[in-house]
Order: structure tokens, then C-alpha cells, then sequence
């Protein structure tokens, strides 16, 4: 097993009046990607946010503590930039790098570069505009801004929810990429089983019974989807007569 980078101890998550996850203890891997699986309303934004600092855990500890020098956080939401370039949206990532008047040096130019080429896109057509570009397209340069922070985590929610099937697939195989062979963690909100089992490593599960982590293979052995959505998950995936 890889070394331990990130770890939660009894970790309860939520709001002021309502607990949503409780005692939440696990660790997160160099190297390996996470799936976050669960109906809606179970806790997986609630998880992310709270990780990344965005809302404040209502007990339990993250250690170490995560910032924008040790954690990237691409959201589902679909942003709107106006006049806005791949390139200015890339170079976001560097911010916390910068000095206070937000001047790129070379090396940042360099990491930028480096992040749009490691999602595909190249920088040939950096200058191109962010809202000109499809759905597909933009949410890989919002991985690349993800990159160009140069963090070992990275946290995504939903990221292929406006994606046809061709740009889903890309996009897993993507994260599978950057955690074996950049040495990252990925920790990936999702709907996308079939994906997730396909391309992950390990899975968080989240139902309205608790939680369950552990390797995919051990998933139908651990009856954990049938706790979680109240249904035998796995008959749909069985080969019929």
C-alpha cells in the first residue's frame, strides 16, 4: 500500500442543523483515485467542500490541514467567463504562487504549459476563449487550472455531469492517468458506476446507513450498494441467460 498523505479522524460533516455524514476515518493514498459514490443528498459535496475548507467540519479532524498549496478543487458548477482565455483560465492555478501584483514568471508560463498538454489540449489554441469552447473541453482546461496549482490532491465534484460519453470516458481515464503515473490523489465525486468501477481504485460510499471504503473487487462482497441505495445494485450488471 502507498504511503498515507491525507487522513480524516472521525470526520462528522454537515451544517449547524443537520448532520449529513458522521465519524468519517479514512486515509487517501499517493497514487491512487478515490470514487465518492452515493445517492443524492448523502454528503459527497459536503464532503469536498468541507476538505477543501469551503464549509467548516463539525467535528472530527483533516490531516494536514488542506489550502490552495496542497489541494485543487474543480467544481461541478458550469462557469461562465467572459473574454476570458484558456490560457487566463489555466494561469488561475498559479495564484497562490504569485506575488502580490499576480505577475507570471517563466517557470509559471512553463507549468501552464505543461498542464494544458498533460489534458490534451495543447497550447496552439490557448488564446481561444473559455465560453467558446464545448462542455467537454472546458471542464479539461478546469482540470488543467487544477494541475498548474502543482498540489497532490486533487478534489473533483461531478465533473463529467454535462459530458456525452466519449468526454466521460476521456476525462476517467484522464484522473487514472495523473494518480499512477503523476504521483497525485484524485478523490472524484460521481454518479458514473460503471466508470468508477472501471477505472478507480478504491471507492468511499456514502448511504443514509454510514459510510464504507474499501478496494472495488470487495464491493458485491460487502453488500455496501445494497445498504447504501436499498437495492441489489449489482443484478443490473449480471450477463442475462
Amino acid at each position: 500500500m502507498s504511503p498515507v498523505n491525507i487522513s480524516t479522524n472521525k470526520l462528522t460533516i454537515g451544517y449547524i442543523d443537520k448532520v449529513v455524514q458522521r465519524d468519517l476515518t479514512f486515509d487517501i493514498h499517493t497514487g491512487e483515485v478515490i470514487a465518492l459514490l452515493g445517492p443524492n443528498g448523502s454528503g459527497k459535496t459536503t464532503l469536498l467542500r468541507t476538505l477543501a475548507g469551503l464549509q467548516p467540519a463539525l467535528s472530527g479532524s483533516i490531516s494536514p490541514a488542506l489550502d490552495a498549496h496542497n489541494m485543487a478543487l474543480v467544481l461541478t458548477e458550469r462557469l461562465s467567463l467572459d473574454n476570458t482565455s484558456i490560457h487566463d483560465v489555466v494561469a488561475m492555478g498559479r495564484y497562490p504562487y504569485t506575488s502580490f501584483l499576480g505577475g507570471l514568471t517563466q517557470e509559471d508560463e512553463e507549468v501552464i504549459r505543461q498542464s494544458l498538454v498533460a489534458v490534451g489540449l495543447g497550447i496552439d489554441g490557448a488564446n481561444r476563449f473559455f465560453n467558446a469552447l464545448s462542455d467537454g473541453d472546458k471542464q479539461r482546461v478546469l482540470i488543467a487550472k487544477a494541475l498548474a496549482q502543482q498540489t497532490d490532491l486533487i478534489l473533483l465534484d461531478e465533473p463529467t455531469a454535462h459530458l456525452d460519453l466519449p468526454n466521460r470516458i476521456r476525462i476517467f481515464g484522464l484522473l487514472q492517468q495523473l494518480a499512477h503515473n503523476e504521483h497525485k490523489m484524485v478523490l472524484i465525486s460521481t454518479h458514473e458506476l460503471d466508470l468508477a468501477l472501471a477505472t478507480c481504485d478504491r471507492v468511499l460510499l456514502f448511504g443514509a446507513a454510514g459510510s464504507w471504503i474499501g478496494p472495488v473487487e470487495e464491493l458485491k462482497s460487502a453488500k455496501a450498494f445494497d445498504k447504501a441505495f436499498q437495492m441489489d445494485i449489482f443484478k443490473w450488471f449480471r450477463p442475462q441467460p
